[in-house]
């Protein structure tokens, strides 16, 4: 269950200045999201990846030890410009075609929100769910699973959403990337024990790897996003519940600054190592 990081944390960097920095930082895995992360390759729009460039990213990344375990695209699926749409999706399956020159096992995203505010309809549904059958035919060809992640005000925001989601777009390449901290807000942090619960009981045999934020509330009394270890999250039961259903998932690292990440990695792995521990006494008790 090691612990990486968003690569994009380091800034967005010429991939080899990005490799060495996340090598330097001593992690030894990342999610990519090459247009946040690569700033000498224009990603923006699909068609610059290309066989030697995703064979010289994976390259220079593994001369650092580091390996691209996720690769993240932060697209909207159900945006109202059918143009824009089209080209997300397009963006997202040239990822899947060429994860497998990267390393990457999958390539995880959420589905997107209105930043407007506005309410989700019956329209955003039906076409995410088009758009995300279309993903995952295209990831089983590739042999690449398509991550999804519930978050706060997207329009799948909760586990029961992305549980009711994965019913009606059933598929063995679609997985989950599970982030409690995206399904805490300030209404139910107190009850957060029960959200994180409930989140593994719905999607804890579809995990394929883990994000790790914190939260807290802020002196306004609103909740907050800070780096592992500087909030009120549960880490204890969220690392126990991870060992018991995924143990050895991958888990990256969200949130933190630089001069923050030692820190949080070594109170990730603090809990992790007590899980396994936990886990490993359990099984001897019940042989």
């Amino acid at each position: 269950m090691t612990v990486g990081v968003l690569a994009h944390l380091f800034g967005k960097l010429p991939y080899r200045d990005l490799a060495a920095k996340v090598g330097a930082a001593g992690f030894t895995h990342v999610q990519l999201a090459p247009w946040r992360a690569i700033s000498d390759v224009d990603f923006n729009k699909p068609g610059k990846f290309n066989p030697g460039l995703a064979l010289s990213i994976a390259e220079e990344f593994r001369k650092h030890g580091v390996s691209i375990s996720v690769l993240g695209c932060y697209l909207h699926f159900f945006i109202q410009d059918e143009e824009l749409l089209r080209e997300n999706v397009e963006r997202f399956k040239e990822l899947i075609r060429y994860a497998g020159l990267l390393g990457a096992p999958m390539v995880a995203a959420e589905v997107g929100r209105n930043e407007d505010g506005t309410a989700y309809t019956e329209r955003d549904w039906r076409v995410v769910r088009e758009v995300v059958r279309e993903l995952a035919d295209e990831a089983e060809k590739w042999g690449v699973f398509v991550g999804l992640e519930a978050a706060n005000d997207h329009l799948v925001g909760t586990a029961v959403e992305l549980a009711t989601f994965l019913e009606e777009v059933p598929s063995s390449h679609i997985g989950v990337v599970i982030d409690p901290g995206n399904l805490l807000k300030t209404e139910n942090l107190a009850q957060q024990d029960e959200i994180i619960r409930e989140a593994f009981q719905l999607l804890g045999p579809r995990i394929i790897a883990a994000h790790a934020k914190d939260r807290r509330l802020s002196s306004s009394g609103e909740i907050e996003t800070v780096p592992p270890g500087f909030g009120d999250m549960n880490y204890g039961l969220y690392m126990e519940l991870l060992e018991q259903y995924k143990p050895g998932v991958h888990i990256i690292m969200e949130a933190a600054q630089e001069h923050e990440m030692a820190e949080s990695r070594r109170y990730i792995e603090g809990h992790r190592i007590a899980a396994q521990k936990a886990q490993q006494v359990q099984q001897v008790q019940t042989r």
